[in-house]
């Protein structure tokens, strides 16, 4: 089953894509936020190029697992996304997916404050495979 991963942020979304037959997720792209209808149509047309059949939004929740208004919003969101798409979604918690994005870029060389669109996109593939590891057991 084909998956695309998306961390909601303020200013960027960061999308990745995964394929539960290979167990395997990679950072697609950064998506610039203007508004709600701009990003939901971006990942719209994304979700049908890549050939999505399932779409995996971020939720911040607290370390605890508490939910908060940001979450709450990501839950609107993703409801608004799985419509517009006509597509199943499935939430994740996000937390610490930025910390460990951040994590991975320098251990490959790269400054995530000179690259933000890159976390995102490394974000959106942690909480990707995150959702893979469950749908493969």
């Amino acid at each position: 089953m084909r998956f695309l991963g998306i961390d909601l942020g303020e200013k960027r979304v960061g999308v990745a894509t995964g394929d539960s037959h290979v167990g395997i997720a990679v950072p697609h792209s950064t998506i610039r936020r203007t508004g709600d209808r701009q990003v939901i149509a971006e990942l719209r047309a994304l979700a049908a190029d890549s050939e999505a059949e399932v779409l995996v939004v971020g939720e911040p929740r607290g370390l605890d697992g508490s939910v908060g208004p940001a979450a709450e919003r990501a839950r609107a969101f993703a409801q608004k996304l799985g419509k517009a798409c006509d597509l199943p979604v499935r939430t994740v918690n996000e937390a610490l997916t930025s910390v460990e994005a951040e994590r991975r870029l320098r251990a490959a060389g790269v400054d995530p404050r000179r690259h933000p669109e890159r976390v995102d996109a490394v974000a959106a593939q942690i909480l990707l495979e995150e959702e893979l590891g469950r749908e493969t057991g």
